[in-house]
């Protein structure tokens, strides 16, 4: 398929693209999906051949018609200039540190980011001569005041995927505008099919593909996109550090990406009307930036086109005996790290133990909800009975 033609695909749907884009069926004797090319040495025929540096294909490292064809899907639908894979999330995360720090470089990092992200930044960042302070998720323009003139990068996570504070891009973007301060954007939760933090000033846009991408926890993949700006640098850096996604891996993630469109409308839709009933619920607080009573639900509506499937649930204070009761006998809701697959998860979570810069003050026990696809009225069923759980074994 011709760029022309990729193109005219993508502006008939999303839905469409998404099912087309990034393969080439005339290109793998007809078959609908392009395999996995599992090798690392590439044969030449001729040493004009082995000196031609324009060969596409060089060796296993430097990618595979699988690999180009996902990262030209996620190219387009970002809108970036270019996108790599990389084998996690966080070493995406880390990658894009990389791609933009030096030594004596400072970076600023919203303080609802996730954990494993502040582990990387107090840990390795911190070794390499890099400093890390953290701001408050709500800071908007006045993260201005916070820079130095060593801060060289802002990362955000919006929203944060356990406190689901969302950050205001546009306000942050314009506050750094004409400045060498990348701003790095975890777009995770939303996908760009729902928020395109590009499009809003960021410079290099990062995935957990493990999650919403891949879609049925069975993969880890991450993915760093950027803009023109950022793009040779990023590329350099991917290309140094040796990082490669596994090609079974990107034939799943690739594979998931056929129904992300499909998923995310049905992720959006079942969380949101969870959401809502556990609002109803005595004793229940809900964080879910798209619900009205979500204190950033003004930037959400402005700048986000559709939710994810990720939110948080806060019961009043009861001691850990009681978070057992609830979880340990649920029947549907399984108890996992990560996100993103077909199956619902709960995850009780203590942010208090990690934030630095605003202190996490909200009384009581917070638990992490992802919907997946079960039977909504079966999910309601089990959550329900596991805060009865809760709430009896605390005494109330």
């Amino acid at each position: 398929m011709s760029e022309s033609e990729k193109t005219a695909v993508f502006q008939s749907g999303t839905e469409t693209f998404l099912t087309h884009g990034g393969r080439d069926p005339s290109a793998q004797h007809g078959f609908v999906n392009t395999p996995a090319y599992r090798g690392s040495t590439v044969i030449f025929d001729t040493l004009a051949e082995l000196d031609d540096a324009t060969i596409r294909y060089r060796y296993g490292r430097q990618g595979t018609p699988l690999t180009d064809g996902l990262q030209a899907m996620i190219t387009e639908l970002e809108g970036a200039a270019g996108t790599v894979l990389t084998p996690s999330g966080v070493s995406a995360i880390s990658l894009a540190f990389l791609t933009c720090l030096s030594v004596g470089d400072e970076v600023l990092i919203t303080d609802s980011v996730y954990e494993p992200t502040r582990r990387f930044a107090d840990s390795v960042l911190r070794r390499m001569g890099i400093t890390t302070r953290y701001f408050d998720p709500r800071i908007g323009s006045a993260i201005a005041e916070m820079t130095s003139e060593r801060t060289r990068a802002v990362f955000i996570e919006s929203p944060g995927s356990l406190t689901f504070e969302i950050q205001d891009l546009p306000a942050i973007t314009e506050a750094l505008s004409g400045r060498d301060i990348a701003v790095l954007v975890d777009n995770s939760w939303a996908t760009p099919l729902f928020y395109k933090p590009l499009s809003l000033g960021a410079d290099m846009v990062i995935h957990s593909a493990t999650k919403m991408f891949v879609g049925h926890s069975d993969a880890m993949m991450g993915t760093v996109s950027a803009n023109d700006t950022y793009l040779d640098r990023l590329v350099q850096t991917h290309r140094t550090f040796g990082l490669i996604a596994s090609p079974d891996d990107t034939y799943l993630a690739t594979r998931g990406m056929r129904t992300l469109a499909v998923r995310m409308k049905e992720h959006q839709s079942r969380a949101l009307e969870l959401a809502h009933w556990l609002e109803d619920l005595d004793g229940v607080e809900v964080l879910h930036p798209a619900l009205p009573s979500h204190p950033d639900n003004g930037v959400f509506l402005r700048d986000f086109s559709g939710a994810g499937c990720l939110f948080s649930i806060i019961l009043p204070p009861a001691p850990r005996a009681a978070i057992a009761a609830m979880v340990d006998s649920m029947r549907v809701f399984g108890m996992g790290y990560s996100w993103g697959g077909f199956e619902s998860l709960i995850l009780p979570a203590d942010p208090r133990r990690i934030r630095t810069a605003v202190p996490w003050d909200k009384p009581g026990n917070l638990m992490r909800i992802h919907v997946g696809f079960e039977g909504l009225d079966d999910l309601k069923a089990d959550l329900g009975e596991g805060i009865a759980r809760y709430l009896k074994t605390a005494g109330m």
